[in-house]
């Protein structure tokens, strides 16, 4: 299972974040998750959204430049080593991990972590293989 997750491009200049998220906030659009990566002149909102494809929409009608992806949400076990666990089940399949943040809810008594991880396909086979769930779009909605 994978998740939709929309990245939009931000001039690092004061009020550019408040402003696209106020935008998102007058079109009904709820943040479940996010990430902001920055360097001196840009930066990148990477969050996750109850309907992804309104989101671009919404944010390509205010001029942002945005894009959709799919990433992994991954359960991973809350205690000491439960990250590590996960990581390492990645590397041993030779898989790269691009980047990483937490959600910012629990699944049951576990974390959420959302991940970049290229050849995402055989990653989510590789995890299911070590009995490591991974949550659906539907499964985030309910935590």
């Amino acid at each position: 299972m994978s998740v939709k997750q929309v990245s939009i491009f931000l001039e690092n200049s004061k009020g550019r974040l408040a402003e696209v998220t106020r935008i998102l906030a007058r079109e009904g659009i709820d943040l479940r998750a996010l990430s902001l990566a920055d360097t001196s002149d840009f930066g990148v909102l990477r969050i996750i959204v109850e309907d992804p494809d309104r989101c671009l929409a919404v944010l390509k009608d205010n001029d942002y430049v945005a894009r959709v992806s799919e990433v992994v949400a991954v359960e991973v076990e809350d205690r000491p080593g439960g990250m590590s666990r996960i990581l390492d089940v990645l590397d041993e399949a030779g898989l790269n991990v691009e980047y990483l943040y937490a959600f910012v809810a629990k699944a049951g008594k576990n974390a959420v972590v959302i991940c970049k991880i290229d050849e995402r396909e055989r990653a989510l086979s590789v995890l299911e293989a070590k009995g490591i769930r991974t949550i659906s779009s539907e499964d985030l909605e309910s935590t």
